[in-house]
Parts: structure tokens; sequence; C-alpha cells
């Protein structure tokens, strides 16, 4: 039983894994050490291999989202006069600014109350990459708020 346990710490030793996962890895092996500690190295690689995969997919996905970010477009308008225009992607980022600080928030309330006093529309125009620009009156994906006057 000594051998065991020594193989064991020779194992917890080189890897810094738990008992029972050095018991069951020497298991595995046979209670071959060595091969004990490839089979544990090949499965770290595996994990990474993975991880690494998983982070490129998650990588592609944020390029795709800011992607279609450029081709959305957020407009505040003052009847035809378009008074301010951003992508969609970088107002999200905007918001999440605002909602990470009580000040930025208060302030876009704030504004929010102004434009909707004066008369401002909101439009929110989705672009298909095959688009140039959108002509009035042709259909181009827009979603627009307008606001009643407050009384």
């Amino acid at each position: 039983m000594n051998s065991e346990l020594e193989k064991i710490d020779a194992i917890r030793t080189r890897t810094g894994i738990s008992y029972r996962e050095a018991k069951k890895a020497l298991d595995d092996a046979g209670g071959d050490v060595i091969q004990a500690l490839i089979n544990l190295e090949e499965k770290e690689q595996q994990f990474t291999e993975k991880l690494q995969s998983k982070g490129q997919d998650v990588l592609e996905n944020i390029k795709l989202l800011l992607q279609r970010g450029q081709e959305t477009r957020i407009k505040v308008k003052h009847g035809d006069r378009t008074v301010f225009e951003v992508p969609a992607s970088v107002g999200a980022v905007g918001l999440l600014a605002a909602l990470a600080s009580s000040e930025l928030a208060v302030l876009g309330a704030l504004g929010t109350v102004a434009a909707m006093a004066k008369k401002y529309t909101l439009e929110i125009e989705r672009r298909d990459k095959t688009d140039k620009v959108d002509k009035p009156g042709e259909e181009s994906g827009a979603f627009t708020f307008n606001s009643e006057p407050l009384q």
C-alpha cells in the first residue's frame, strides 16, 4: 500500500490534482505512473483545445454582432432634420455606460423627457448590405417612435 501511496503522491506533486483524481488516473493506467501522467496531460490538452475552439466561436459571434450593429443606425430627428445619428453598436455601449453610472442614467432620463417635450423622433433603421442609402418612402426595416407632446 505504501508503494501505491507514493505513486499517488508523485502524480499529485507533478500535476496538483486531488488524491481522488490521482487514484483514478493511476487505476485507469493500470498502476503505471508515467502512463497516468500521459493520460492526464492528454486530457488537459483536449480541454485546452476545446476552450480555444469555444473562444474562437465567441469571438466570431462578437464580430458578427458588431457588424450587424454597424448596419443598424439609431437616429434622433426633429421633423425631417436628423439631429443625431449613431450606429446601434455604439448606442448599446452608451446604454451600458448609462446603466453603470447613476449620473449618466439621470442625464439620459432628463434628455429623454426634454426630447419628448420638443417632439423629437427616435428611428431605428436597419440597412441591408445591398442598400447604399435608404430613400424616403421605401421599406427599409426602420422603426420609428414618435413622442406625443407633453401637456
